[in-house]
């Protein structure tokens, strides 16, 4: 507690500040696709698997934020559909902690899908983007939709 204090009344005395403006945001690798819900969750769910990964979590995001819609004051419906899978990857994870301790950060990895009610039918696929030392991530990533999505 006394380390956090001081830290935080050292940056400011050093006149360092953060705002969520200042964070860049990278968007995600996206892909739109048209079909089933639940036959592209399905699709996605294998590939991992064919990755030879074992799924850690199957988030119903889209369940939850419906299910809480009132009780948090919300006012519209944002998705039809919208599950996250999350996985690891040994080799990845130790390729990529090797190049920097600092990557554990992107451990576990995911895969997002959803479909909102202004587009039924039309589903989003995606993953968070990676770069430099996490490279490997974004390639295994984009393998995985690759065989799940049937890209070139």
């Amino acid at each position: 507690m006394r380390f956090t204090i001081a830290l935080l009344f050292g940056c400011a005395g050093l006149g360092v500040t953060a705002s969520a403006d200042d964070i860049p945001v990278i968007p995600p690798v996206t892909h739109q696709v048209d079909g089933e819900f639940d036959d592209i969750a399905f699709s996605v769910e294998n590939a991992i698997i064919n990755a030879g990964l074992v799924i850690e979590n199957r988030s119903h995001v889209g369940d939850m934020l419906a299910r809480t819609k009132e009780d948090v004051g919300g006012s519209k419906d944002i998705y039809t559909n919208a599950e996250i899978f999350t996985f690891c990857s040994a080799t990845v994870s130790r390729q990529m902690m090797e190049a920097d301790p600092a990557n554990i950060q992107f451990c576990p990895y995911s895969i997002f899908l959803y479909e909102t009610p202004d587009a039924p039918g039309r589903i989003t696929v995606g993953h968070p983007s990676y770069g430099g030392s996490a490279a490997p991530a974004q390639e295994m990533l984009d393998g995985i939709l690759a065989d799940a999505l049937m890209l070139e």
